[in-house]
């Protein structure tokens, strides 16, 4: 499936790191206050892919049992991020509820595995950069 976005993010305010972020016309902002002292007033850069992360696994979960007709009453799902000096350690924890055996919710734990946002965490990402505007 190819699934192609636009991003475009700008310095919002007075602060260089307090960020407007456009996308498919919607806007919200970011900001890392810690950086340079400030109090938080938006979420922070790593929130937006914790809460992709728990979104998507979560969605994909009752995708899966709604086609299978599983007994899951509610699935919910929680997300920590650990930086260490090698990478970052992203932690899933998923509560599900209804009346499901052992071996439907250790298939439900593999199932999360073919979560859209998991996938590239798993696999790796191909990522490129370019520099535009004027050279001075």
């Amino acid at each position: 499936m190819e699934h192609v976005t636009d991003t475009i993010v700008r310095e919002a305010r007075s602060s260089k790191f307090y960020n407007s972020v456009e996308k498919k016309g919607n806007s919200f902002l970011m900001d890392e206050p810690e950086l340079i002292g400030e109090e938080q007033l938006e979420p922070a850069l790593l929130d937006p892919l914790t809460s992709a992360l728990g979104s998507g696994i979560k969605m994909t979960l009752q995708m899966h049992t709604d086609m299978t007709k599983l007994p899951l009453d509610t699935v919910n799902t929680g997300v920590t991020h650990t930086p260490s000096e090698e990478r970052y350690h992203l932690k899933s924890l998923i509560n599900l509820t209804g009346n499901l055996t052992s071996k439907q919710r250790q298939r439900l734990l593999e199932v999360k595995d073919k979560c859209p946002v998991h996938k590239p965490h798993v696999t790796g990402v191909a990522m490129s950069s370019a520099v535009s505007g004027e050279a001075t």
